[in-house]
């Protein structure tokens, strides 16, 4: 562990942190007295979070140039945004009920308590045309689309689909979905996980996985959480994301 990491982990372990979020080029955490910590990269002002109260949820723009955005939904519906604005992602002081965000590359997704969302942002591909979408339990964004998450365990995505990852249309009983730069992963009931998109570098090769409880999505490459507590992981290895067997 190098110091910067270090001082890192211990200031998070002394700080009674319960969310972390990542992005590009810095890090967020949720403490339990609802406050946000956040370190990294702060060029367009990502990391200004601490004067938020009472939030219960966060979320990190993931832009590759490293202009960032950082989300915060707070107990009362309402959600807190800083960072890199140039599309509108940070629009959202309008925003009420929401019970859960997710942020993209340029763009910034809300869950309402009525099963509807709302998106701002980026929308040359149509990943903002979420309108229409009802009874969704769970959203995800990718580089250049979103995913919705039904109550009925389908999904539907609206975006960029160059590579397929918006072909989901046949699948059933997902429990949890999550979006990589351009590919989509589907955990479903079974502890299977489904994948579509883009594939260069495996990270779409989960056929064989089992026993999962819990999924997530980088770039090009894809972790699964078993229920015994290990990891696996697919994908892009160049600066060792993948090194988990231990």
């Amino acid at each position: 562990m190098n110091s910067t990491i270090g001082i890192i982990y211990h200031q998070l372990r002394s700080e009674n942190v319960v969310k972390l979020a990542a992005g590009y080029r810095h890090t967020v955490s949720l403490k339990s007295d609802g406050t946000v910590m956040a370190f990294g990269d702060n060029k367009y002002g990502q990391c200004d979070v601490s004067g938020w109260r009472d939030i219960v949820a966060i979320a990190a723009g993931n832009a590759h140039t490293g202009n960032s955005h950082t989300i915060g939904l707070k107990s009362d519906g309402t959600v807190a945004a800083v960072g890199w604005n140039k599309h509108d992602q940070c629009e959202v002081s309008g925003w009420r009920d929401i019970v859960a965000v997710a942020a993209g590359w340029r763009r910034t997704v809300g869950l309402k308590s009525d099963g509807t969302v709302v998106a701002v942002g980026r929308n040359n591909e149509g990943q903002c045309n979420v309108s229409g979408w009802r009874n969704i339990v769970a959203t995800a964004a990718g580089d250049w689309h979103t995913v919705g998450l039904k109550s009925d365990g389908t999904v539907t995505i609206v975006g960029n689909n160059r590579y397929g990852q918006c072909h989901v249309s046949d699948w059933h009983d997902i429990v949890a979905a999550a979006a990589g730069s351009n590919h989509t992963i589907g955990l479903t009931s079974d502890g299977t996980v489904a994948a579509m998109g883009w594939n260069e570098y495996g990270q779409c090769n989960v056929s064989a996985w089992r026993d999962i409880v819990a999924i997530a999505a980088g770039c090009a490459y894809t972790l699964g959480l078993k229920s015994d507590g290990t990891v696996v992981a697919v994908g892009d290895n160049k600066y060792g994301q993948c090194d988990i067997s231990g």
